[in-house]
């Protein structure tokens, strides 16, 4: 499996990272081995995923996030978009980070087969930017309602530039009562 990997750095390690697997074309159609064990230690990811997630959504402008789990079951994800596309945020909730409260946010598509990898301590969301878009991520722990937490998708202390104003986002009741960065305590602490 061929992996070109890109860090979208915020601090000096822990990186949230943009990946390409390869993707093999011809008459018929594709073929892409989108997650190998063996390749992703090989290029140091070395994560273990217990549980993969297919969410859809029917409307651009579809924001979901920006969510987080806390530890013991705090998880890596690796998200990718199978059909559509999405604007991918992940934001930076370690304490002590040199990243803390800054984020970054990449463009997936179906068409570009990326995927962003998301680590521990890192709130993660993303909008539609078409109709009908599909979004499956692998997680490494796996769900706990008790230890389900997010942040609000729109704080203006966060700077995210989302592709649709607060007021024509498509929200679940969930994401619009989120706290504000200020008001979240420390979950996460940067070692």
């Amino acid at each position: 499996m061929t992996l070109e990997i890109k860090a979208l750095a915020l601090g000096e390690r822990d990186e949230v990272l943009e990946i390409r697997p390869a993707r093999f074309e011809d008459p018929r159609g594709f073929f892409s081995e989108t997650y190998n064990a063996a390749a992703f230690a090989k290029a140091g990811i070395s994560t273990v995923f217990v549980q993969d997630n297919h969410s859809y959504s029917r409307e651009a402008g579809t924001v979901r996030g920006l969510h987080f789990q806390t530890p013991p079951f705090a998880q890596v994800k690796l998200v990718r978009v199978v059909r559509g596309a999405v604007l991918d945020v992940a934001v930076d909730l370690r304490a002590g980070s040199p990243g803390f409260g800054r984020h970054v946010a990449a463009r997936l598509s179906a068409e570009a087969w990326n995927q962003l990898l998301v680590p521990v301590g890192f709130a993660h969301g993303f909008c539609t930017l078409e109709p009908d878009t599909e979004v499956i991520y692998k997680v490494s722990a796996p769900y706990s309602p008790e230890h389900d937490f997010g942040l609000l998708w729109s704080d203006p202390d966060l700077g995210i530039d989302w592709p649709i104003p607060p007021d024509r986002a498509v929200l679940s009741d969930k994401d619009r009562r989120q706290p504000r960065l200020r008001d979240l305590p420390e979950y996460f602490v940067y070692e």
